[in-house]
C-alpha cells in the first residue's frame, strides 16, 4: 500500500513539473485542438510562393511599361497570361500558409496585405475573361507589385503574441470578409484609372489602340460602382460578424478598437461616395478620382491602424 502511494505521488510530481515546463514555453507542446499550440510564424514555402508571385507581378509591370511605350496590339494575351501565372503562385502561397497555420491567414500585416492583393488579382482574372477587359492586368500589375514588395518586409510578419488570433470560424470569416471588401475597393480604383485613361483619349481625340480595346467610359463607371457596392456589402458583413461573434477578453470593446473605428470611417466615406453618385449624380472624372484617392487612403493607413489596434495586432 505504501509503495502504491509513493508511486502515485511520484507520477503526480512528474505531471506537475511537466505542466509547469510546458507553461513556461520550454517543454514540448502536445498536439491538441486547433489554436492551443502556437504554430511557427515564418512558413518558408508560403513566403517563397508569394515572392515568386511578386516577381511575376513585377514582370507584368515591366511589360505594361513596354507596351505603353510601344503601343497596344489587339488579341495580346501576354498581360492576362502573366497575371494568371502570378495569381496561381499567389494562391499557392495563401494555401500553403493557411494549411500550415490551420486557419485563414489574416493574422498579421503580411497575411492581411497578401489577402487583399489576392482579392484584387482574383477580380482582375475574373473580369479579364471579358475581351474588353483583357488588359486589366496592365493597370493592376503595378499596384500588385509595389504593395507586394512592401508586404515582403520582415517586420510585417512577426511571431504571434498573446492577443486573440483569428483561428476560429467566425473570427476568420470576419477578417476574410473585410479583406475581400478592401480588395473590391482596390478593383474600383483600378477601374477608375481605366476610366481616366479613356476620358483623356476622348478629350484629346486620340484614337489609340488602347481606346478601342477598353470598354466605353459609361461601362467603366458602372464597373466602379459595382465594385464599390460589393466592397460595402462585404465590409458591412465583416464588421457585423466581428461585433456579434468575435470572442474578446473581458473589458475589451470591439467597437472602440482603433482598427474597427478606422474601418467604420472607411465605410462612411465609401457610403457617402456611393450616395453622391446614385442620388446626387456625382459622376465622371471627379467620381473616378475620389475612388482612387479613397483607396490610396485605405492603403496608406491600413498598416498604422493595425499596429495601434488592441485586438487586431497579434504581436502584442
Amino acid at each position: 500500500m505504501n509503495m502504491q502511494n509513493r508511486l502515485g505521488q511520484a507520477v503526480g510530481l512528474v505531471a506537475e513539473s511537466q505542466l509547469s515546463v510546458d507553461a513556461a514555453g520550454t517543454g514540448p507542446i502536445l498536439p491538441g485542438p486547433r489554436g492551443l499550440a502556437k504554430p511557427p510564424m515564418i512558413v518558408e514555402p508560403a513566403r517563397l510562393w508569394f515572392l515568386s508571385a511578386v516577381v511575376v507581378y513585377g514582370i507584368g509591370m515591366l511589360y505594361s511599361i513596354f507596351i505603353w511605350r510601344r503601343g497596344f496590339q489587339k488579341q495580346s494575351w501576354v498581360p492576362f497570361g502573366l497575371l494568371a501565372i502570378a495569381f496561381a503562385l499567389h494562391t499557392a502561397a495563401m494555401m500553403s500558409r493557411g494549411f500550415s497555420l490551420q486557419h485563414c491567414p489574416v493574422n498579421n500585416l503580411y497575411e492581411a496585405t497578401a489577402f487583399v492583393l489576392w482579392t484584387i488579382s482574383l477580380g482582375s482574372i475574373v473580369f479579364g475573361l471579358w475581351p474588353r477587359l483583357r488588359f486589366l492586368g496592365v493597370f493592376t500589375s503595378p499596384l500588385l507589385f509595389c504593395v507586394g514588395v512592401f508586404a515582403m518586409m520582415p517586420g510585417l510578419d512577426p511571431e504571434y503574441g498573446n492577443k486573440p488570433q483569428f483561428i476560429n470560424g467566425w473570427s476568420s470569416l470576419h477578417a476574410a470578409l473585410i479583406m475581400l471588401g478592401y480588395g473590391s475597393f482596390g478593383l474600383s480604383a483600378v477601374a477608375a484609372s481605366m476610366f481616366l485613361t479613356q476620358e483623356r483619349n476622348l478629350k484629346t481625340h486620340r484614337a489609340s489602340a488602347l481606346f478601342n480595346l477598353l470598354p466605353p467610359i459609361q461601362r467603366l463607371e458602372k464597373l466602379i460602382t459595382y465594385a464599390l457596392i460589393a466592397g460595402l456589402i462585404l465590409l458591412t458583413a465583416g464588421l457585423g460578424i466581428g461585433g456579434v461573434f468575435l470572442e474578446l477578453p473581458e473589458g475589451t470593446s470591439f467597437w472602440r478598437d482603433s482598427k474597427v473605428v478606422w474601418s467604420l470611417l472607411v465605410w462612411l466615406f465609401y457610403a457617402a461616395l456611393l450616395l453622391a453618385h446614385l442620388k446626387f449624380d456625382q459622376r465622371g472624372r471627379r467620381y473616378a478620382w475620389l475612388a482612387i484617392i479613397a483607396f490610396c487612403f485605405v492603403i496608406l493607413t491600413f498598416w498604422g491602424t493595425n499596429l495601434l489596434s488592441g485586438i487586431h495586432n497579434p504581436t502584442q
